[in-house]
């Protein structure tokens, strides 16, 4: 593995650039408080919900259709599989972030997300709990600890925490 000072990248980290901002918020925690907003609209024709997420280097446009058993067409992933898939790319990211951090390079990593959804409450027929468990399978392949590197990520995940832990919800509205 060949790394080179102005361009450190280790498992597609760019470790300069997550050592500064580590540096930084060892400096000044208030900098590890970063906003993460989506806004998007129902769509009364087509694919039903559409948002447009900023990013570092632009705007990428987001759609979710419902299934057809829940009246939406299918046209595009719903929004139970983009929770998953949030899940998913965050353990990832964080999995390949602390191995990097411990100088593990790895060869392969693929991670899973599968839950198994009651829809009963949805349908206002029951109150059975929609989700009792959400399930990651993590394959990776590389030197070094893998399993203190899952166990890491599984404690330092911003989405492992968010299904782990309670999460006040405020919601306001505009019904105008």
């Amino acid at each position: 593995m060949t790394i080179h000072e102005d361009d450190m990248k280790l498992n597609n980290v760019d470790m300069n650039k997550a050592g500064a901002f580590l540096e930084e918020v060892k400096a000044d925690r208030n900098k590890a408080i970063k906003i993460k907003r989506v806004e998007g609209e129902w769509n009364f024709s087509g694919v039903q919900f559409a948002a447009t997420l900023e990013h570092a280097t632009g705007k990428t446009i987001v759609e979710a259709d419902g299934p057809p058993i829940m009246g939406g067409s299918g046209l595009k992933p719903d929004p139970v599989q983009y929770c998953l898939f949030g899940l998913a790319a965050c353990f990832a990211q964080t999995f390949a972030s602390i191995a990097a951090e411990k100088g593990i390079e790895l060869k392969r990593l693929k991670v899973s997300a599968e839950n198994k959804v009651n829809l009963s409450r949805s349908l206002g027929i029951g109150d059975e709990p929609i989700v009792e468990n959400v399930k990651l399978f993590v394959t990776a392949s590389g030197s070094g600890d893998l399993k203190e590197v899952e166990q890491l990520a599984k404690d330092r995940c911003p989405g492992v925490y968010c299904l782990t832990n309670p999460i006040k919800l405020d919601i306001e509205s505009d019904f105008s």
